[in-house]
């Protein structure tokens, strides 16, 4: 049995997303020591108050250290408390989302990890350790009421996309189909898109139009 612990544990966990193809996906990792050796999870780290400014750059440093991963987007989602959800003590999870572009899924694993797996946001397919299914949920409904709202999840592209490419996202995001028409007129006027004079995509359709995020953008 691990030591219980005298004072609140207080950890930071991050669900990173990715949109592979039509798919909205979250990264996980298992956990290579107790509690709950060998069960997947989101990745986190335990706060080190010597050195961490704040928890958001525990979640960063969670990320860096286990899978070797920065993201241009953080956003914190909640606070998970409580005497039952983790066996070492009385603890406090702070819950971050990130949004992982598309040309830059590069996670390798690093340290306190077994292996990590790219995997349904919706239906995870393990029994995720502590709380994290419940972390899990609330961060995908966090990020979906945030698309509803009409903030654009360009962080999930690459520097350049189509509109078809940004609506794809969209859809993968929300879990269901857009109208076209009424996606294209959404993004009419919008100051977080910038059209790339001259670039095109081509394929078997006529050419499309490229994108670009606006400088500074933050989703």
């Amino acid at each position: 049995m691990p030591p219980r612990l005298l004072d609140p544990l207080v950890t930071a966990d991050v669900a990173v997303f990715r949109v592979d193809d039509v798919r909205l996906q979250v990264l996980l990792v298992r956990r290579a020591l107790e509690p709950f050796a060998h069960r997947w999870a989101l990745p986190g780290a335990v706060l080190k108050p010597e050195s961490d400014v704040d928890l958001e750059a525990t979640a960063r440093r969670a990320l860096r250290d286990k899978i070797r991963v920065e993201l241009p987007h953080l956003e914190q989602v909640g606070a998970f408390s409580g005497a039952g959800r983790d066996p070492r003590g009385w603890s406090v999870a702070v819950l971050f989302y990130a949004l992982l572009p598309r040309d830059r899924i590069d996670a390798v694993v690093r340290s306190r990890v077994e292996a990590l797996e790219w995997t349904d946001a919706e239906r995870p397919g393990h029994r995720l350790a502590f709380d994290h299914a419940t972390q899990l949920r609330q961060a995908r409904h966090t990020l979906r009421e945030k698309v509803e709202h009409r903030a654009l999840p360009l962080h999930l592209l690459g520097e350049r996309f189509t509109l078809t490419e940004l609506q794809r996202v969209c859809e993968a995001v929300l879990g269901r189909a857009l109208d076209k028409s009424a996606f294209r007129r959404r993004l009419a006027g919008s100051e977080d898109l910038v059209e790339i004079p001259g670039a095109f995509a081509h394929g078997r359709q006529r050419p499309a139009q490229l994108y670009r995020a606006r400088d500074g953008f933050v989703f």
